[in-house]
């Protein structure tokens, strides 16, 4: 695997041998991997998998203590989030007196890539008040504030770190929908971290499995599951077997 630069193919994350090691151990090892462009992928393992520290060092917030990562080209320096990258987790890091219009404007400042116009489209179609302040929010229409920081950007990938945990499911149906429409229509690649697999269905068309710091299943669901298995019983029959394999 070529992790150098291609002027015709500039992928959006291409790792080879990535390894992050922690004082408790290794947290994720040996993990080599590709994600294509024009996908929505499925980010799924069990607590401890590794999820959060791939994400980590997709962003650059984490060093790998082995092997490397490019994404869109260029290798995460530990200088902040690539121009073409977003990142939410579920914490959703908005300032809770800042109005809504407030937020955005500091959107525009700390973004050069900003779009006004797309990311007060995506509040108005929220029907979130642009002049309410986030901390009198529900926790829907907070992830819709924060998907919009996100959006706004104009990111070629968007990193979504198990974002719809404090959501109902009527809120989580909706923000799911936003999320895709606007990946198809925008072609952004977005990876979703979420524990919840039901969720994911008909939503991701690419998968990503972690079993223990390991990529215990990688590829496009239509390529994985050509017998028309859905992705979350796909994704639990491999972790059924990695758990029955270490029992045994």
């Amino acid at each position: 695997m070529n992790l150098q630069r291609r002027p015709d193919q500039v992928l959006p994350v291409v790792a080879e041998g990535l390894g992050k090691k922690y004082r408790r151990g290794w947290a994720l090892r040996e993990t080599s991997l590709v994600i294509p462009g024009n996908r929505v992928v499925a980010l799924v393992g069990p607590n401890g998998a590794g999820k959060s520290t791939l994400m980590g060092l997709i962003t650059g917030l984490l060093r790998p203590t082995t092997g490397a990562i490019a994404v869109f080209g260029d290798r995460p320096a530990g200088r902040g989030l690539h121009p073409a990258v977003s990142y939410l987790a579920q914490q959703k890091p908005l300032y809770p007196q800042f109005t809504v219009t407030e937020t955005l404007t500091f959107g525009a400042r700390t973004n050069p890539t900003w779009d006004q116009r797309y990311a007060e489209h995506l509040i108005a179609q929220a029907g979130v008040p642009m002049g309410a302040k986030v901390g009198t929010l529900s926790g829907g229409q907070r992830t819709r504030v924060a998907l919009a920081l996100a959006l706004g950007k104009r990111p070629g990938l968007l990193l979504l770190d198990e974002p719809l945990a404090d959501l109902d499911p009527l809120a989580r149906e909706a923000v799911l929908r936003t999320l895709l429409t606007e990946a198809r229509s925008q072609g952004i690649t977005v990876v979703l971290s979420s524990h919840v697999l039901a969720e994911l269905e008909g939503v991701c068309d690419h998968l990503v499995l972690l079993h223990k710091g390991r990529i215990l299943l990688a590829g496009d669901v239509s390529r994985l599951s050509a017998n028309g298995v859905p992705l979350g019983e796909l994704a639990l029959r491999h972790m059924r077997a990695a758990a029955q394999g270490e029992a045994a």
